[in-house]
């Protein structure tokens, strides 16, 4: 259903988008200048890398399963080349506040300034990585069309490839036509190269337009119904047992409860961005059983539209005991379960949304090979 939505929105969009869509930089061009951050908080110019005889610009992004997919052949390639050889520069341009929660189902991480440290230090990047989200001048220079798009520029910095890196996206797999490094290759060797321009796929650019996409998203997931169910103990059972497909994160929390409060937000979201992947988020309500007014007034609050669940029993310890024998009822609490019953991560107390994330991403996978 949320796909179908997607593309709605999309063909209602469609016009805005494509008036923002900049001309892609012709071959021959000469590389348009920029003054842009990088993650390591200094400002970067095109003449800081003069040093390199070619300068290889890639448009990329955190959250796209297809920028994933090219980090290490990212890395590879910045490796193989020297400095005065060859200087790769990776530029995120997508506008933050236009990215919505429904993309993110590949990623732990979103496409801000702060997460793009997050994620050169987690991936080990080797190259520059430098933010152009907020005013996306870079992009529309250069006619990035989608993450990654690659530029390559000669010494006297005329553009002389633009496209893809290879021509394969699967991560597990090697290419067959290496077009980034061929054409590295042959301006090395002073060499025409061959094949000057190929077709750049991967994730859309998210321009600033998109940030009422976002909106409009958001006001569509308000109006979703969000219900409260009755449990028992052999209904909790049956969570944990979880012998659906999906992969079941179960958050176990109370109104009372401080910091189930501050939390419960971060489960929406995730509902939200992996929801439309084998997953679930499923919420259990240890509030007494007459509050069940009062749980329903904070689910809606919330904007909850998954699974919730009120439980009606007054066995604590057989309701502490149904979820996980070795846990002693502080709350918040929450798991992750596989389909088939199997716990993969478990966490009492509030929880850290990205190791949460993390955990999540590391069973659904963060590339398109990775689906069923």
């Amino acid at each position: 259903m949320i796909r179908i939505i997607l593309f709605g929105l999309l063909l209602q969009t469609a016009t805005n988008l494509q008036a923002d869509e900049p001309e892609t930089l012709a071959i021959g061009s000469e590389a348009p200048a920029f003054t842009l951050t990088g993650i390591d908080n200094l400002s970067y110019t095109l003449e800081s890398f003069s040093q390199a005889a070619v300068l290889c610009i890639v448009f990329s992004a955190n959250h796209c399963p297809t920028a994933q997919a090219y980090e290490e052949r990212m890395k590879e390639l910045s490796a193989r080349y020297t400095a005065e050889e060859m200087q790769l520069v990776a530029i995120s341009s997508n506008h933050p506040g236009a990215v919505c929660l429904e993309e993110l189902g590949y990623t732990d991480l979103g496409d801000s300034f702060e997460e793009m440290k997050i994620r050169a230090r987690e991936k080990g990047y080797n190259f520059p990585y430098l933010y152009d989200g907020d005013e996306q001048s870079a992009a529309l220079a250069y006619g990035a069309k989608a993450t990654p798009h690659v530029f390559i520029f000669d010494r006297k910095r005329k553009l002389r490839y633009s496209g893809r890196i290879d021509d394969m996206e699967d991560p597990y797999k090697s290419p067959t036509q290496t077009d980034a490094r061929n054409a590295i290759d042959a301006l090395l060797a002073g060499k025409e190269v061959a094949v000057e321009s190929t077709k750049a796929f991967g994730c859309s650019m998210k321009w600033k337009s998109k940030v009422d996409w976002r909106k409009t998203l958001d006001e569509q997931w308000k109006e979703k119904t969000v219900a409260l169910e009755e449990t028992d103990l052999e209904g909790i059972e049956a969570l944990i047992n979880n012998q659906g497909e999906n992969y079941r994160l179960i958050n176990v929390w109370a109104t009372w409860c401080g910091p189930c409060v501050i939390e419960f937000p971060e489960f929406v979201k995730m509902q939200r961005m992996y929801g439309q992947r084998n997953f679930e988020v499923v919420s259990v309500s240890a509030d007494k059983s007459t509050a069940a007014g009062k749980v329903r007034a904070f689910l809606v609050k919330q904007e909850a539209a998954f699974s919730n669940y009120l439980y009606m029993g007054d066995d604590k310890e057989g309701f502490i005991n149904a979820f996980d024998p070795g846990w002693q009822g502080n709350l918040p609490y929450t798991l992750l379960v596989a389909p088939g019953g199997k716990v993969l991560y478990r966490h009492d107390g509030i929880i850290d949304p990205l190791e949460v994330k993390k955990a999540i991403v590391k069973e659904l996978g963060r590339y398109f090979a990775d689906d069923p």
